[in-house]
């Protein structure tokens, strides 16, 4: 899996591309968001878009994250989920725990309120 990371203003956007699923892959994302954390970082967003599949693992790091960042008063943000992504969080009843945006534009905008 590739991770593309830029900042805009003081907004982090991760995009990663791929699958995300157990061992590296899994392991690479979460070394990006535990290095933003330990950075104090607190406006985060995963840009989901060119994720291909999104394994349980996947899941269980970034709702793990999304707990971390509001523990430091800070935000993840899910952008541009699948199809694929959006059953899934649909079916394991997930929308209530993160922040969901249909665009990267539309998370980037909901941190200006």
């Amino acid at each position: 899996m590739k991770i593309r990371s830029y900042t805009k203003g003081d907004i982090v956007v991760l995009e990663p591309e791929g699958r995300i699923i157990p061992g590296k892959d899994v392991g690479e994302l979460d070394e990006r968001l535990y290095a933003l954390l330990k950075n104090g970082q607190k406006k985060v967003i995963v840009d989901l878009q060119k994720i291909a599949w999104f394994g349980s693992s996947g899941i269980t790091l970034l709702l793990h994250y999304n707990c971390k960042f509001k523990e430091i008063g800070g935000h993840l943000r899910l952008a541009n989920l699948t199809k694929k992504i959006q059953q899934i969080i649909a079916i394991t009843k997930l929308a209530i725990a993160f922040e969901i945006y249909d665009s990267l534009e539309a998370a980037l905008e909901s941190f200006k309120g």
